[in-house]
């Protein structure tokens, strides 16, 4: 006979922890008690030896445990064994203010077992939207505080009914504390209303029927879901896909799309199995798939006109799978309900007031979402998960550290995509996807989310750390806290920091980090970058040659900018080119006077816009209505089975390092744009031979350091087509090769590089 107190810490609330635990222990006739507390759960099991080992066993099998579950460190000890205890109990949560917090958990998709009693006639819940259990639901967005409990969820005004209550109570039932268990008797209910909030239906199954209704007739209706309303139209219907662009204004950029089984995507576009596991996953994220050739309908072009890719996810709440359950409901278009790049719409008043003139009906539930959520986008590279877009389904899961950060921390991401990270003992919790800053009401969001998620995981951050720029409205958000010590951390740096957090890695790494603008620590505009990096320091090895920039904000939009600052050497011989992108020669001779006398111009080394150039001299657009839509269609025109590449030199400089030069690979991309060269070859050989530049200078830095792993980040690395050609260059040359997989590879994860490499210091400080 003996007693031990376990503790447990990682995704252990909200999923059916305590339920199992006091099942086994039951089962294994153990006496004691199990309670969320606030690092996670703690447990006391008295009885046989043996079968204590066999509890610790099981917790310590994941095979064995919910589906949600997720232990990420078990510790036991043995204490005095109690002589008047007979039952094992569970015991009511336990809040304290000390150490790490437990993790909170995330937003996941309706299970099987809920939806087979969903669609029962003779299950009290059939057809009820809202239907949930430990397994599965909504967790972070209706959650107020911690520990997760329902006095501090949205849940909490609506009162279980009895046939609720006793399955809440129940240990042995599915629904034993599952904190959003409710009913059509007594939880949260749906209802159909006009642009002005005039009630149309009522009635749950005819709310269903009559909007799809509506959705069948080509009609836009705001869907009100787990993080926040989505905007809703039928994707075969072309009419209705470009009213829904005019009415959003978002003129050009993709649009997801939902479906109600792995079918119906596989029809539109290929899915291999990491993309269908991806899918079917309880997380339920957006993924990019290669479009299926000669599968020219019947999707409407204007979803995801100029791509090569399509962005699927399948139905995850109920109330989805209700509406794919309608006749001639196969195919929606799911995009978040906003206007242009605004934050997600959440609540019912602001959904009516905003969107009055954008959807034709809003259906609508009484459930708050406390913590609006976008929807995760991922895309698979080399065989692996990769984030675009990090949010719903995943946040506010933390990312673990081997070592602890001595002090609490708050890392201020970048101004686009932008995410916050706090650092906890051994918790990066990193963010969900904010946006760009740029935007007020995005901006309020983003100093709103901070206080929030420092309060759920009780960092009181002692440091705080943001990006070198200090035009960014992060950084001179940072500098108005008032917290002792702030750190100003490269962009790129922070980039390649981010990818050797997840993979815990110590000492130094080659970094690849290439994107479309960092502030550089010589003043330039960095973009492609070759580093040398530790969590403690970096030294940059080598860059794409500097080329001027001019335009300031307009560089980014206009791509006849990059490019006749890439040419500004031999403008006059490519005159003939350059009249192609932009016809006006006063345009042209301004831009030209502004390089040649340094006026609003800089230099920059930016790879995003050499895309931008290249897309331009293959006439594929000229101006990006959206960030990166020019990439994206070079990418989308390339040819993935050519090989061919251009020239390029690699030269060593005496001050600046190793130079990448791609002036040779202009010129000819010009020749045979003149020969009229098949344009799919020529893209395909422009990313060939950046993969091929960047590999001949990871082989310069790996002769110079010994050093083989290479870590790659960075929004030009969105780019499949160069990620993996790179990706097989460097493994063929027996490099180890690094990528963001649990945090985005643009700069929705540089927040996360930024709070390791302030770990790492005050680490230093304290030694």
């Amino acid at each position: 006979m003996k007693r031990v107190r376990i503790e447990i810490t990682g995704r252990v609330q909200g999923v059916g922890c305590r339920p199992f635990v006091w099942r086994e222990a039951t089962s294994l006739r153990l006496s004691g008690w199990v309670q969320n507390d606030h690092q996670g759960v703690t447990i006391e099991a008295q009885g046989d030896s043996d079968r204590i080992d066999h509890l610790v066993e099981v917790l310590s099998d994941p095979l064995r445990l919910p589906p949600l579950m997720e232990i990420s460190s078990i510790r036991s000890h043995t204490i005095e064994v109690l002589s008047d205890e007979n039952d094992f109990v569970i015991r009511h949560s336990q809040s304290d203010n000390t150490g790490e917090v437990t993790e909170v958990s995330v937003d996941t998709a309706v299970c099987a077992d809920c939806l087979r009693e969903m669609k029962n006639p003779a299950d009290f819940r059939y057809r009820y939207p809202f239907i949930n259990c430990t397994h599965c639901g909504p967790r972070y967005s209706i959650l107020r505080a911690v520990p997760y409990d329902r006095s501090n969820t949205t849940m909490a005004e609506f009162e279980m009914c009895p046939k609720c209550g006793g399955q809440y109570r129940d240990p042995a039932d599915r629904r034993f504390h599952a904190q959003p268990v409710a009913c059509s008797t007594c939880g949260p209910k749906i209802w159909l209303c006009d642009s002005q909030g005039g009630t149309i239906v009522n009635d749950g199954n005819k709310v269903i029927a009559t909007a799809a209704g509506m959705l069948r007739e080509g009609k836009i209706i705001a869907i009100k879901g787990i993080g926040g309303f989505h905007l809703a139209v039928d994707a075969f219907n072309e009419s209705a896909v470009q009213r829904l662009r005019q009415r959003k204004h978002r003129d050009d950029k993709p649009f997801a799309m939902m479906a109600a089984s792995l079918e119906v995507i596989e029809r539109y576009a290929e899915a291999d199995a990491a993309a269908r596991s991806l899918l079917t996953s309880p997380q339920a994220p957006i993924v990019l798939l290669d479009r299926k050739p000669n599968t020219s309908g019947p999707i409407a072009p204007s979803v995801a006109a100029g791509t090569r890719s399509l962005g699927f996810m399948l139905c995850y709440a109920p109330l989805h799978h209700l509406f794919f359950a309608e006749p001639g409901i196969e195919l929606l278009v799911m995009t978040s309900a906003n206007l242009a790049d605004e934050p997600l719409i959440c609540r019912n008043d602001d959904v009516l007031s905003k969107l009055s003139g954008v959807a034709d009906a809003f259906v609508m539930h009484d459930r708050t979402i406390f913590r609006q959520l976008d929807d995760s986008v991922t895309q698979i590279v080399d065989g692996k998960p990769s984030f675009l877009r990090r949010a719903r389904g995943y946040v506010p899961s933390p990312i673990l550290s081997d070592e602890p950060a001595g002090k609490d921390i708050l890392a201020c991401g970048g101004d686009l995509k932008n995410t916050f990270c706090l650092a906890k003992g051994r918790q990066f919790i990193l963010s969900e996807h904010i946006g760009d800053l740029e935007d007020g009401l995005v901006y309020r969001h983003y100093t709103r989310s901070i206080p929030h998620l420092r309060q759920l995981y009780d960092v009181r951050p002692e440091v705080v750390v943001c990006d070198l720029h200090p035009g960014y409205l992060s950084t001179q958000y940072a500098h108005t806290l008032e917290i002792g010590r702030v750190i100003a951390v490269q962009h790129h740096w922070a980039h390649i920091a981010a990818v050797m957090a997840e993979y815990q890695i110590d000492g130094e790494v080659i970094g690849l980090a290439a994107d479309g603008t960092g502030f550089g620590t010589d003043g330039a505009i960095w973009g492609c970058e070759c580093l040398i990096a530790s969590l403690n320091n970096f030294r940059r090895f080598g860059h794409l040659r500097y080329y001027p920039l001019a335009g300031g904000d307009l560089a980014a939009k206009e791509a006849i900018r990059p490019l006749m600052g890439l040419l500004n050497e031999t403008l006059d011989e490519f005159d003939w080119l350059l009249q192609r992108i932009q016809p006006d020669a006063a345009k042209r001779r301004m831009i030209a006077e502004q390089i040649a006398r340094n006026v609003n111009s800089v230099p920059t080394s930016s790879l995003g816009r050499v895309f931008d150039a290249v897309a331009a001299m293959l006439e594929l657009g000229v101006v990006n209505r959206f960030e990166a839509q020019l990439p994206m269609a070079l990418e989308a025109a390339a040819d993935f089975t050519c090989r061919n590449e251009y020239p390029f030199e690699l030269i060593e400089d005496p001050e600046q390092g190793w130079l990448i030069d791609l002036r040779p690979m202009l010129v000819s991309i010009a020749a045979d744009i003149r020969k009229s060269k098949d344009p799919s070859r020529v893209a395909a050989g422009f990313h060939n031979t950046l993969a091929h530049a960047f590999f001949e200078l990871a082989r310069q830095a790996q002769q110079q350091t010994q050093l083989d792993t290479i870590a790659l980040s960075g929004g030009v690395f969105c780019n499949r087509f160069l990620a993996e050609r790179l990706i097989g260059l460097l493994k063929a040359g027996n490099f180890r090769v690094l990528w963001n997989e649990r945090v985005p590879v643009n700069d929705g994860g540089i927040a996360m590089g930024q709070a390791a490499i302030a770990a790492a210091a005050v680490r230093r400080n304290s030694e």
